[in-house]
């Protein structure tokens, strides 16, 4: 994922570093040919890029045997992108658990009487960013059931507000650290509590049927109640036509200037939304009064926790007598923990890494700011046996261009989570060379199929870290990454090579290999990497078809799509897939 951010460097110190940079073989008994040989093949990789003011960081572990097989400035600080998301799930997976869910609920503290809640409705969020057709198979699917929900309790009419609230996690919207360039960008989202549809908007410009008229402007999802100036022009076919969409920042309006011509096709531009809250409360209101239920009073937002129906209050069971308390009308529960972890390290989705971050300090200390935040994933990674001493950490998702980190800490939270229970979750979140849903890249080598590893990218930085079994079936956790790069692409082909040459590496016959080579964890069943739990529908598929290739009954599979219609399957719709009985707790 491509970033803008500033880095400076000392060009001399750097280059100092890069030249200075040792190659280790293993720290004690005899010195192996085949390990010299490696060391001497990945420097000659990394040193056919003539970067002069760059600065690349690589260290190789074995896994079985301990020992170094390669090492080049491996205790820099350096900013590692997108790699910074291997600490951030490391330690959800330790204090959350690969079973946490988020929850997202319908509260009220007025009454219900004759169908009529005398009182607000809040939408009260936790952090849940899968509100979206990620997991479910429309955008507006989960406020449909929280309204079907309203609907079997007997609510037709809300004699209140709809308020969205999203003080759980009052941190800032945007942290401090990313650059102000990227923020209409898809990719570095307004983090909210209270999130929908990843917190962007797609607008949409029609050219009008006559010349000289305002083209119309749309959003999807509809109804985001956007702040739009329109000053586009529609001109004839044959005019030369040129149309804009832009803002300056998130929180201006979105500027539409420009021609589009008559007939034309239509323009596209998705960006992200400036209150992420209130742009789930609007959509909200408009699934709410597609089902027939009335909502009387204005849309607002709360974001302090002292304003909160809950912050101060003590939720119980929904009830309709007098009694004024907060209780619950409705709720949903995402997917567990596992599957949202497989969606930052394979997609390095940043709102999934930013929202799971900030919840590690929310359920440890009660604050869910980034740096309660950041102190909790220290904490969980020393408790861990990590050297966190060098980690500068602004956020949960690297997109920050401050954040340090040293290969060998990232060497080292691999091989601790190796030791670890959670080795078989952790290791199935990363990325698998050769697929070309997850890292497409060292296809037809032999790191395909093999190598996992985590993705990293911003302005002037690449990285990649990960694990790989040697052709003898030796793990070796490693770690590179350059900054200081003029060209991100030249440096992942780089990458790829180390990648391809680390999987064909072998210490040759007469080497003494550990009494147990412990393989890896066999990969899962193969579903859309942008999920877990998704299955994407191709042409000539039908519900029976799908329930049968994951080992289910076709009532199974219809009771965790209640809103698909299986006789009108769509090509591209996108089906939940539950566990299958006999698969205990696995996540297909």
């Amino acid at each position: 994922m491509r970033r803008r951010a500033i880095y400076a460097f000392c060009g001399a110190v750097l280059t100092c570093l890069v030249v200075t940079g040792a190659v280790a073989g293993p720290p004690s008994g005899p010195s192996n040919p085949e390990v010299a040989r490696l060391g001497q093949d990945l420097k000659g990789l990394l040193g056919t890029a003539h970067w002069r003011h760059a600065l690349w960081s690589v260290l190789v572990v074995s896994l079985d045997h301990g020992d170094t097989l390669f090492a080049q400035a491996p205790d820099s600080t350096v900013a590692p992108a997108s790699n910074m998301k291997l600490l951030t799930t490391a330690a959800a997976l330790r204090e959350l658990g690969p079973d946490f869910r988020f929850r997202t609920y319908l509260v009220t503290d007025g009454s219900v009487d004759g169908g009529t809640l005398h009182g607000d409705l809040v939408l009260y969020g936790t952090g849940d960013p899968g509100l979206s057709d990620r997991f479910f198979p429309s955008r507006t699917t989960p406020f449909e059931k929280l309204a079907d929900d309203l609907l079997a309790a007997g609510i037709r009419t809300v004699a209140g507000d709809l308020v969205g609230d999203a003080s759980y996690l009052p941190g800032p919207l945007r942290p401090a650290g990313w650059d102000a360039a990227d923020l209409n960008d898809h990719f570095a989202p307004a983090i909210s509590a209270l999130s929908f549809n990843e917190n962007v908007v797609s607008v949409r410009v029609h050219p009008a049927a006559k010349a000289g008229a305002h083209p119309s402007v749309e959003s999807i999802p509809d109804h985001a109640s956007l702040d739009v100036d329109n000053e586009a022009v529609t001109v004839t076919r044959s005019s030369r036509a040129r149309l804009w969409i832009d803002r300056r920042n998130p929180t201006d309006p979105i500027l539409v200037g420009g021609t589009i011509a008559r007939g034309g096709r239509d323009a596209w531009r998705e960006l992200t939304v400036s209150d992420p809250a209130a742009f789930a409360i609007s959509v909200f209101r408009t699934v709410l009064e597609d089902r027939g239920i009335e909502i009387r009073g204005t849309d607002r937002v709360v974001r302090d926790p002292t304003a909160s129906l809950v912050g101060s209050s003590e939720i119980s069971a929904p009830s309709s007598g007098t009694r004024r308390r907060t209780r619950i009308l409705a709720h949903l529960v995402s997917p567990p923990l596992r599957e949202y972890l497989a969606v930052v390290n394979k997609r390095s989705n940043n709102l999934f890494a930013e929202l799971i971050f900030r919840t590690i300090g929310r359920v440890e200390t009660g604050e869910g700011a980034p740096v309660q935040s950041a102190r909790q994933v220290d904490r969980s990674l020393t408790d861990l046996g990590v050297d966190m001493g060098p980690v500068v950490q602004l956020d949960g998702s690297g997109l920050s261009a401050g954040n340090r980190v040293t290969t060998g800490t990232l060497v080292d939270v691999i091989s601790r989570m190796e030791n670890s229970p959670l080795w078989g979750e952790y290791w199935a979140t990363l990325p698998e060379a050769g697929n070309r849903r997850e890292l497409a890249r060292m296809f037809r080598t032999p790191a395909a199929g093999n190598l996992r590893a985590k993705t990293g990218t911003i302005d002037g930085v690449s990285a990649l870290s990960g694990v790989v079994q040697s052709r003898d079936g030796e793990r070796l956790a490693f770690s590179m990454v350059v900054n200081g790069t003029p060209s991100t692409s030249r440096a992942k082909r780089l990458e790829n090579g180390v990648g391809a040459r680390l999987a064909s590496f072998t210490r040759g016959p007469d080497a003494v290999l550990p009494e147990s080579i412990v393989r890896l964890p066999p990969p899962p069943v193969p579903v859309d990497s942008a999920g877990p739990s998704r299955h994407i529908v191709t042409s000539g598929e039908s519900f029976s078809t799908i329930a049968r290739r994951y080992g289910l009954t076709l009532d199974e599979l219809r009771q965790a799509n209640p809103y698909v219609d299986p006789l009108r399957l769509r090509v591209g719709s996108r089906i939940l897939i539950p566990a299958a009985p006999d698969a205990g707790s696995r996540t297909p």
